[in-house]
């Protein structure tokens, strides 16, 4: 009986742990919950609400100020969703750098001379083309050559779906004659020539935009001849979807 009595003492003497150690935890409850209030903030009050609601094991709609309620983020479903995103991003650098590789083999022997640039950024494919190679000076008719090599990106470029578009840039020599009073109307004439020619060539005419910046969008110094020819260009843009518009905001076959 003497031993079953000190056992009974030793286990009532330690209960005071349990109820030690739930007023400890609800007391960091308590004060980790004051620290967020006491600076209000969306971000920090939806962290604390998920942390505290993973913490007792329940999904619940998580409230916060001014606005309607949102069921609690689930780390697994957002990567999940996550997921497509970045394969349709990965297959779509994947389609533009195929047509970029394409463009360059058509147009090699004009980069050779330096010629034309084919570059890819998050915007697209841009290939540049110098204006020497397309016109003649303060003319926007396509001489017999370009032509060639236009029709031939063009074979690159029909079976895409992909918009183009294509913008003119002139150097800052005003030009002023009776087919172009200025250098706008000469950058847009011949913008529209390469369109022209891309249709003829079987590309959509939907997909094709022509653009004149004249003398706005100068990528040399005009102080310098050098400079000055590379600014007089052509830039064919293959546009990345990534970057679209979403659909109901989108003017199909009006461009």
């Amino acid at each position: 009986m003497a031993r079953k009595r000190y056992q009974d003492e030793e286990e009532k003497s330690e209960r005071w742990l349990v109820s030690y150690a739930d007023f400890i935890t609800l007391l960091f409850a308590f004060f980790v919950v004051m620290y967020a209030l006491s600076s209000v903030n969306e971000g920090k009050y939806r962290v604390l609400s998920e942390s505290l609601l993973s913490a007792f094991g329940r999904a619940e709609t998580v409230r916060v100020a001014g606005r309607p309620a949102t069921p609690a983020t689930d780390p697994g479903q957002a990567a999940a969703s996550a997921r497509p995103a970045a394969v349709r991003l990965v297959r779509e650098a994947e389609s533009l750098a195929s047509i970029a590789r394409d463009i360059q083999k058509v147009l090699a022997p004009f980069m050779e001379q330096g010629k034309v640039r084919v570059t890819q950024s998050p915007r697209g494919v841009t290939v540049e083309i110098n204006a020497s190679v397309l016109f003649a000076s303060g003319d926007a008719r396509l001489s017999p050559a370009s032509i060639q090599a236009l029709k031939a990106v063009a074979e690159v470029l029909k079976f895409d779906h992909h918009d183009i578009q294509v913008e003119g840039h002139t150097d800052s020599v005003p030009i002023n004659n009776r087919t172009f009073p200025s250098n706008w109307e000469l950058s847009a004439v011949r913008a529209g020539s390469v369109v022209r020619l891309f249709i003829d060539a079987g590309v959509a005419a939907p997909r094709l935009a022509a653009i004149g910046y004249g003398s706005t969008r100068p990528v040399e110094s005009n102080k310098t001849e050098e400079g000055r020819q590379r600014n007089r260009r052509v830039e064919v843009l293959i546009l990345s979807r990534q970057n679209e518009a979403p659909h109901e905001m989108r003017i199909e076959g009006k461009r």
